[in-house]
């Protein structure tokens, strides 16, 4: 828990929805805000030009395009890295459907420093919390994203510099062990 000028605000890694998902949880004065997505949209309007800097563009069409993109990355990537890591049977399905969405958002890049230019934004936060588990879906997928998606990588290494991130994310090759424990402990393979 943390107190956030006059506000209550706490987060938990996993609640139970209403859904019977588990899914991230801000709980900021006593009323749960579900879902990832949500919760920083939320963050955005409570905090904007108060605490922090807005993650959100405020022109209406690259807002859209903001949440088109920050949706595609919780639709594909989660549920390809799952695919490599736990079904040996669907592991080269999920690879395959992986690169290619690393692809499209390598292209959506561009030469541009983040998603949002110039500014460190929701797409990139969005994709950054996945960049941890990159190192266990190349380990145990048989690929190198450097080769497949080099400036995906060179992005990922600057938003990995940003304090904000750096302090955030647990470092890959740990998650990777992790990973690794926990596949067997399930017996998975």
């Amino acid at each position: 828990m943390a107190n956030v000028g006059d506000h209550e605000v706490i987060l938990l890694n996993a609640w139970q929805s209403p859904f019977g998902a588990r899914v991230p949880v801000l709980i900021h004065n006593r009323k749960p805000i579900c879902d990832s997505l949500n919760i920083v949209e939320y963050i955005d309007h409570v905090w904007k030009g108060k605490s922090c800097p807005s993650l959100f563009p405020d022109d209406p069409y690259e807002r859209a395009q903001t949440r088109f993109w920050a949706n595609f990355i919780d639709q594909k990537i989660y549920a390809n890295i799952r695919k490599i890591w736990l079904s040996k049977t669907d592991a080269e399905v999920g690879k395959k459907e992986l690169i290619e969405s690393l692809k499209t958002l390598e292209k959506e890049l561009e030469e541009r420093t983040y998603y949002g230019g110039d500014k460190f934004g929701v797409v990139d936060i969005a994709l950054v919390g996945f960049y941890t588990r990159f190192c266990t879906a190349e380990t145990t997928g048989g690929f190198k994203l450097k080769e497949e998606c080099p400036k995906l990588v060179a992005w990922a290494k600057r938003c990995m510099q940003r304090e904000s991130v750096l302090h955030s994310l647990p470092d890959p090759h740990n998650m990777l062990g992790f990973s690794l424990q926990l596949k067997h402990k399930l017996a998975v393979d």
